[in-house]
């Protein structure tokens, strides 16, 4: 008779015990979850920090850059990142967008040079992103790179900022970029750019270089769907290798949708091409954005800086300029090119020494 009680009392402690775990398996089923980062997952997600793993910079109490690094130009990239960080007293803060293969290197750029000190985060980019979007194009290979690209998905990084500032990385910044960030936007505005008519001491130079400045040079007015946008062809165009963007305007009106439209459009009817002036990046920019964008203080993209080996700007000009952009085909790591100068006093040595300038021999 005890032998039995005391099995009892053994069965009735087994069955409370599974009772308590079946309960604690219910409550873990029914905890919530953490959520992806957000989309920017189907892009890459985070690579590396220069501060500790899933800690953000203070949104409040920061100027945040997106600038992209590849590979092949990775020592570009650097030489902006100094130029901005080296004249500024401001809370900076730099988001590094590169492809899988370069995000070890950029890290390693930072961490063994004069960088060390920036506060950043690598960011990884997927380039399937693109597919059925981008068409290979051989007259400019190097617009055709997926991080040309980046600039359309500012909403799906991972970063926590109602505006940003995006920079390409042939540029080199001369002003405070705090002042550039300030900038007022008009409501409705998702982004300021720097339209190509805005400054009269480049009408010349942009002239002699045959650079085009309308909208007729970066879209074919013989197709339909062109005509049909009801775009005047002489109206000034804008570059979109520097600007602000009011990331919660830019995701209300749904800009990365638009700009993807507009390159699938291409894609079925090719309604513009690298062949173009500005290949295939900013003619879907220019769509999007015409008339919906606020204007910036044009001394803050001195641009066309690359279009030409030997048309100059006159220095007394360029020393008032605030940024200067290398757009073109002629970059200042590489000869020729013009004004090097004021490109190379930012340049920081690559300590692996796989990126390194491209100089003419000196005379013996």
């Amino acid at each position: 008779m005890a032998l039995l009680r005391k099995v009892n009392q053994i069965l009735v402690v087994l069955l409370l015990l599974m009772v308590c775990l079946l309960l604690h398996s219910s409550l873990l089923g029914a905890s919530p979850r953490p959520k992806p980062a957000d989309d920017w997952k189907s892009l890459g997600g985070a690579g590396g920090s220069g501060l500790s793993a899933a800690r953000d910079p203070d949104v409040d109490d920061v100027v945040p850059i997106v600038i992209c690094a590849s590979e092949e130009r990775i020592g570009a990239t650097m030489a902006s990142i100094n130029s901005v960080s080296s004249n500024t007293h401001s809370n900076v803060f730099f988001y590094i967008v590169t492809l899988r293969d370069a995000v070890k290197l950029t890290r390693k750029y930072i961490m063994k040079s004069k960088l060390k000190s920036i506060k950043y985060k690598i960011l990884e980019f997927n380039p399937m992103v693109l597919k059925g979007k981008v068409k290979p194009d051989s007259s400019r290979p190097d617009l055709l790179h997926p991080l040309n690209f980046v600039r359309f998905y500012l909403p799906l990084l991972d970063i926590h900022h109602k505006r940003v500032i995006y920079l390409d990385d042939d540029v080199i910044v001369q002003g405070d970029i705090k002042d550039l960030f300030d900038i007022k936007l008009k409501p409705g505005h998702a982004a300021a750019f720097s339209t190509d008519c805005d400054l009269p001491s480049t009408h010349d130079m942009v002239r002699s270089i045959g650079m085009q400045t309308t909208y007729m040079g970066f879209l074919d007015y013989r197709k339909q769907e062109v005509r049909d946008l009801g775009i005047n062809p002489r109206e000034c165009s804008f570059n979109p290798g520097v600007f602000v963007a009011d990331i919660s305007e830019w995701k209300k009106q749904k800009i990365t949708k638009q700009l993807e439209k507009w390159m699938e459009e291409n894609f079925r009817q090719n309604i513009y091409s690298s062949a173009m002036a500005g290949g295939v990046a900013t003619p879907p920019m220019l769509i999007v954005f015409h008339d919906k964008y606020t204007t910036l203080d044009p001394l803050w993209h001195v641009r066309h800086l690359g279009w030409s080996p030997d048309a100059r700007y006159a220095e007394s000009f360029l020393q008032e300029a605030l940024l200067l952009h290398w757009n073109g085909p002629f970059k200042p790591w590489s000869y020729p090119a013009v004004h090097l100068d004021l490109w190379e006093r930012w340049f920081v040595p690559d300590p692996s020494r796989r990126f390194s300038l491209v100089r003419p021999k000196s005379e013996s």
